[in-house]
């Protein structure tokens, strides 16, 4: 599987973004979907993840309501709206892939290049 993630830019706090992951290579509605991210001199976080049919969302406590996961098969891709956005949120945002829940980060079979979030106050 190949993941592709696009929408990252820069944005002031309380703006909005979406960023997209398309995936191509083996039958992505077989896999759980999520999204990791890695601030500078942080570790890598785990922020959302979707079930194969999109029946089931998970999140960290610290996007909680402010973002939400989704994904659209007949597309191969899913997203991330991230709404309200925070300083703190800057980071490069990872689509990841895994045929097991992927917010346990153990389950995670592959991994695409990052997209960059900047949020300014």
């Amino acid at each position: 599987v190949q993941l592709q993630a696009s929408g990252g830019g820069s944005v002031q706090t309380g703006d909005s973004l979406r960023l997209s992951c398309a995936a191509s290579g083996r039958t992505f509605s077989s896999y759980y979907m999520g999204w990791y991210r890695q601030a500078p001199g942080k570790e890598r976080e785990f922020i959302a993840a979707i079930t194969w049919t999109g029946g089931s969302t998970y999140y960290a406590d610290s996007v909680k309501g402010r973002f939400t996961i989704s994904r659209d098969n007949a597309k191969n891709t899913v997203y991330l709206q991230m709404n309200s956005l925070k300083p703190d949120d800057s980071a490069v945002y990872y689509c990841v892939a895994g045929t097991r829940p992927v917010y346990n980060s153990g389950n995670i079979e592959y991994w695409g290049k990052g997209t960059q979030v900047t949020v300014s106050s």
